[in-house]
């Protein structure tokens, strides 16, 4: 590395100490034969799983087995001032949920185990020690009245605040007198000049000298609990993390961690550090937009797969973006490499979209369609229940007819249940005068679709339908067939004009109520026209 280095000055290519990519497609990946590829998504249960920490998880995943390597799920918890409640569980949760469960986990437990930070501090004081006897890590007595005070100092001169070391080079009798008034003192570590050059597999050749910009580190706060660049550091190296991708954000931060591994005479793993994800004006992503909460799509009936497809659509690590891609789909046609500099752009207002089309494809599955059938019953008892006058709008065969006719015209299995949709399962209030107000000849027009409906071995298809209801019509002195097909749908389904279109004679707006009067041995709805 230091020849390949050396080189690169030599020919004047600068190191990226900007982040500006060098060299990124000869950018070895770390994946050959012989390679147990490993790697962790390690957030803290300072919240629920949000849309971020979802395609982080899901780089990781794809990553990993794609390569036949194994997906570790960390709780960095150590910091228990910002711990929520149910937290942990959420996150388990939402990730089996998007189809994407760890292999290891606090949950599933593994041969790294435990996968709480907080369970892991003797390896974490171990380390430490070990630092504070090669002179890495020294005691820091500083209290945080007087850490408080160097910051505001460096705010007021517009500076970046910073920690001045004043306790790097105490002697060993300071030092005792200190402890034997302050037993329990910070760690912090001691940075080097000369920090080393990294080959990041995203941003390419890096090199920040943080020593000259921050002051040394905490790694071991006072209560006994690391903070997150030793714990990162030992759990990588005691759970064989090959590959590390994470946020953009830790791309600094690495030189760091790459100064303590080579404190602890460990071998680093690859980095690669993937660019944010962020809204579509450029706005960061926060916890506190409430809708980007993964139990907030799922309480709004999108599917995992919509949402793992927009989250890479609107990135990079693919040959072409494309939309309905699947999650084998996705692995198979990952390539890290590929994987640029620039942040994604998440538009939510598509997410419809993609969900129409992954829930067209379940559909089309069998197996799958036998599932939102029993999706589809629960969704309509919970909406309409006590409402429903004719339970056999329940029967999974009606229901399986539904599915089928409306494919690819919604975009959530909830859409069947909203009020533009309530005729197919509860009757549509309608008096008399509704329908007299549109035509004077209601009980011919009723009399006549029954009896085309009641044809025996008759089997109505779409165009078949339309010919005889404008035959119909013909046969009606003074009767518009726009008139007749008003009348048919408000009987049928209570709405003068269907959601989204305007009022006119195409036959799109009667087309369900027909077709499942026609096509199902269900006469579930038969009886409305019986009713005019």
């Amino acid at each position: 590395m230091a020849a390949l280095l050396r080189r690169l000055l030599q020919r004047g290519r600068p190191l990226a100490a900007s982040g500006r990519r060098v060299g990124r497609r000869e950018a070895r990946l770390g994946t050959g034969p012989g390679v147990a590829v490993r790697v962790r998504f390690a957030p803290s249960p300072t919240g629920f799983l949000h849309l971020g920490g979802l395609r982080t998880a899901l780089y990781n995943y794809i990553f990993a087995k794609k390569y036949q390597g194994s997906f570790i799920l960390r709780l960095e918890d150590t910091d228990q001032t910002r711990f929520v409640p149910g937290a942990a569980e959420n996150i388990e949760d939402m990730l089996e949920w998007a189809g994407i469960p760890p292999d290891e986990s606090p949950r599933r437990g593994g041969p790294a185990g435990p996968y709480q930070q907080s369970q892991r501090l003797e390896l974490y004081a171990q380390a430490t020690e070990a630092l504070l006897k090669t002179g890495a890590a020294y005691p820091c007595f500083c209290s945080p009245q007087r850490l408080e005070l160097l910051k505001k100092e460096a705010l007021r001169n517009h500076q970046m605040p910073r920690y001045d070391n004043r306790c790097r080079n105490m002697s060993q009798e300071q030092v005792a007198q200190k402890l034997a008034k302050d037993p329990k003192p910070a760690i912090r570590f001691r940075l080097e000049q000369a920090a080393p050059a990294f080959e990041d597999l995203v941003y390419g050749w890096n090199r920040h000298d943080v020593a000259s910009v921050e002051g040394d580190p905490v790694i071991m706060k006072s209560d006994g609990f690391p903070t997150y660049h030793l714990a990162c550091v030992v759990d990588d190296h005691h759970m064989g993390i090959s590959h590390v991708l994470r946020g953009s954000e830790w791309l600094v931060s690495t030189a760091k961690h790459l100064l303590l591994y080579q404190a602890l005479g460990w071998h680093p793993p690859h980095f690669a550090h993937l660019p944010l994800l962020l809204n579509r004006d450029g706005s960061k992503l926060s916890k506190r937009q409430g809708d980007i909460f993964l139990e907030h799509f799922a309480a709004e009936g999108f599917l995992p797969d919509s949402l793992l497809d927009i989250i890479t659509n609107c990135g990079s690590g693919f040959a072409e973006n494309q939309m309905g891609r699947t999650l084998p789909e996705l692995i198979t046609q990952f390539n890290l490499t590929r994987v640029t500099c620039h942040s994604a752009l998440l538009d939510l207002e598509k997410l419809p979209e993609f969900n129409r089309l992954h829930l067209q494809r379940l559909v089309n599955n069998e197996s799958q369609r036998c599932q939102l059938v029993e999706k589809l019953q629960a969704l309509v008892e919970e909406a309409f229940g006590s409402q429903l006058q004719n339970r056999d709008v329940l029967n999974p065969i009606y229901m399986e007819r539904i599915l089928l006719l409306r494919q690819g015209h919604i975009c959530r299995l909830q859409d069947l249940v909203s009020p533009v949709y309530s005729y197919l399962w509860t009757r549509p209030s309608v008096g008399r005068a509704q329908l007299d107000a549109i035509s004077e000849e209601v009980d011919v027009i009723a009399k006549r679709v029954l009896g085309l409906l009641e044809r025996s071995g008759m089997s109505l298809t779409q165009d078949m339908l339309s010919g005889e209801l404008k035959k119909l019509s013909e046969g009606l002195e003074g009767t518009k067939h726009s008139n007749v097909m008003k009348l048919l749908r408000v009987a049928l389904s209570g709405q003068q004009v269907r959601q989204g279109h305007r009022l006119d004679c195409s036959l799109e707006p009667l087309i369900d109520p027909l077709n499942f009067l026609a096509g199902t041995e269900l006469n579930v709805q038969g009886t409305r026209m019986k009713e005019i």
